[in-house]
């Protein structure tokens, strides 16, 4: 059996972080970063076993205002106001913090369980993230994944409007309202029909709904995303072994935004997987777990 520490809280960068581990203590670390609104759970617990068993010890932590770590508090909720400003008059939305916060939350993270450098592993908005952390902390970063992520790049195509709509949905307010939007949201998400994953969503969205949700945290997250603006022209000067991962039906951040990145990272390798969409199904582990496994270990080879 592998070895699994159950979640615990670490105080980082001036605030709670609830993280957990996979793996072998004296493994490769490696970081799994969640996205907009999503817990570290996400990270399904399989995914990271079998993470854990190509010989990482693998990290899942809640980003701030998310799950069990600390919720902060300010910031109104986004209006459509507000994004044509963004969109058309290129009006800076406000935020009460930045990517590059939550970049800090990941080194502060880090500086806690006393890992000096590691693979990091961004999804959707902790693609993002970890694109920061590389950016303005290159030495703690021994490989970078980026997984259905963008560079801020205001060119990209924007999201369809059935996932910006969902994107923009007023909370909902019961549990039962909760589980109808869980399984609608990724159903419009993983774009088509996912039989193993659907099975699964009822447990996952009683497990994400008892951790205990916050609205008024995703729309933080979301400004700040807005507010961070575009890493395009930094990720040019950026040499970290990359490796981009997107879905060619991607409705949230479109394929352009995985090309884009791609494109903007020197040596960086570009993996489309067909029929994917804002997602990491069940069927598409072995080929996302097999590139991870072999970039990073390719990189801390080389590194050697």
């Amino acid at each position: 059996m592998l070895a699994h520490q159950p979640p615990q809280i670490a105080r980082a960068n001036g605030i709670d972080i609830c993280y957990e581990i996979f793996g072998d203590p004296t493994a490769e670390p490696l970081l799994l970063i969640m996205g907009l609104g999503a817990q570290m759970i996400h990270w399904d617990d399989e995914f990271c076993r079998q993470l854990a068993a190509r010989g990482f010890r693998v990290i899942r932590f809640d980003n701030r205002d998310i799950g069990k770590s600390s919720h902060l508090s300010g910031g109104k909720r986004l209006g459509p106001v507000e994004l044509l400003k963004l969109r058309f008059l290129k009006i800076p939305v406000a935020s009460t913090y930045k990517l590059i916060d939550m970049a800090k939350d990941t080194v502060g993270l880090m500086d806690v369980l006393g890992i000096k450098s590691a693979h990091l592993v961004g999804a959707s908005m902790g693609g993002m993230i970890a694109q920061e952390v590389a950016l303005s902390f290159p030495q703690r970063v021994r490989s970078l994944t980026s997984i259905m992520s963008t560079t801020g790049n205001p060119k990209v195509p924007p999201p369809s409007r059935e996932a910006a709509a969902m994107l923009m949905a007023p909370p909902p307010k019961t549990r039962e309202e909760y589980f109808e939007r869980f399984a609608r949201t990724w159903k419009v998400l993983r774009v088509g029909s996912f039989p193993e994953d659907e099975a699964l969503d009822p447990a996952r969205a009683a497990r994400t709904f008892e951790r205990g949700l916050n609205p008024a945290g995703v729309g933080r997250q979301l400004r700040a995303v807005l507010a961070s603006g575009s890493r395009k022209e930094r990720l040019h000067h950026l040499h970290i072994p990359t490796l981009v991962i997107h879905g060619t039906v991607d409705p949230l951040v479109r394929p352009e935004g995985g090309k884009d990145t791609a494109a903007s990272i020197p040596g960086a390798k570009l993996l489309m997987i067909e029929g994917m969409g804002h997602a990491i199904p069940i069927p598409t582990w072995p080929q996302i777990i097999g590139a991870i496994d072999a970039h990073a270990h390719q990189a801390a080879a080389k590194a050697a």
